[in-house]
């Protein structure tokens, strides 16, 4: 992750205020197809565009054919404006990127009420810091937070789920990873939201950890990564997708994909576009 991106978490700190400002809506929607996995966007993808402009964003994405979008922020906005917008665009919320503390303490009952509104079911931990993740002690004591979670969320009908990066499926000096150490412990109602650009950005394959963890992938990050080209899209890199796609669409137990693109050869909504077409050659 970049501090880019951590810098943006910031903007959650205003969640108390504006969970306040909005009543419970219903649940509608998020629900995996039992056909196949739906695709999403991670709006990071396109943050500048959606600072400037989140409604014309959210119309966008969804001409473009996405079923979903994934938040990484909330541009000011209140959950009741979000849901409005998601349902006049006939999209999901597939997931919001926050911070863990927002899913602690007071934090966690006005986090639930907000992702209520949105029909959100996937509240995923974009980052860790290495103190939480660098060693098996203190992977074992993330994974007991991350378990108290996932337990509290569950009559809610939602889930709470970390997100990788390149350092979590690098080994420790131990041999194992932070990403294994975490998910031996982590309770299977945590989702493993693996970055498949990410990992092959360490020279980490996805498919053997997807195996590994059968039915935790229920939300994942399709993201390309090319040793020789900085901006290529999704199925234009090196990632073996046809090793990857049999998994998420069998025994991962996926639910969505989730389309990410952090570098840009052209316009980032072009690329966003381009990025689902090639998704859905790939997936035929």
């Amino acid at each position: 992750m970049k501090v880019t991106r951590r810098s943006a978490l910031t903007t959650f700190s205003v969640l108390p205020a504006m969970v306040a400002a909005t009543a419970v809506g219903g649940q509608s929607g998020g629900r995996a197809s039992s056909r196949r996995p739906r695709i999403g966007l991670q709006l990071y993808s396109v943050r500048s565009e959606c600072a400037r402009d989140l409604p014309g964003v959210l119309k966008a994405v969804a001409g473009m054919g996405y079923e979903g979008v994934e938040f990484a922020g909330y541009y000011g906005r209140s959950a009741q404006e979000l849901r409005q917008m998601l349902d006049e665009n006939r999209l999901q919320c597939c997931g919001t990127h926050i911070p863990l503390n927002t899913l602690q303490g007071e934090n966690l009952g006005k986090t639930i009420e907000f992702n209520k509104v949105l029909g959100n079911r996937f509240l995923i931990v974009p980052w860790l810091p290495a103190q939480q993740r660098n060693s098996p002690e203190a992977c074992e004591a993330t994974a007991r937070i991350f378990n108290e979670i996932a337990k509290q969320l569950e009559p809610h009908g939602m889930f709470v789920g970390y997100h990788s990066h390149a350092d979590d499926v690098k080994p420790l000096p131990g041999g194992e990873t932070p990403w294994d150490l975490l998910f031996q412990k982590m309770d299977r109602r945590v989702v493993m939201q693996l970055d498949i650009g990410n990992s092959l950005s360490v020279g980490v394959q996805a498919a053997p950890i997807l195996a590994r963890y059968p039915g935790r992938a229920r939300t994942v990050h399709v993201k390309d990564y090319s040793a020789t080209n900085d901006k290529a899209l999704l199925g234009e890199g090196d990632v073996p997708w046809k090793e990857v796609i049999p998994l998420l669409q069998g025994k991962a137990g996926t639910e969505w994909y989730i389309i990410e693109q952090e570098s840009y050869p052209y316009p980032p909504l072009v690329c966003a576009e381009k990025c689902l077409q090639n998704w859905k050659r790939l997936i035929r």
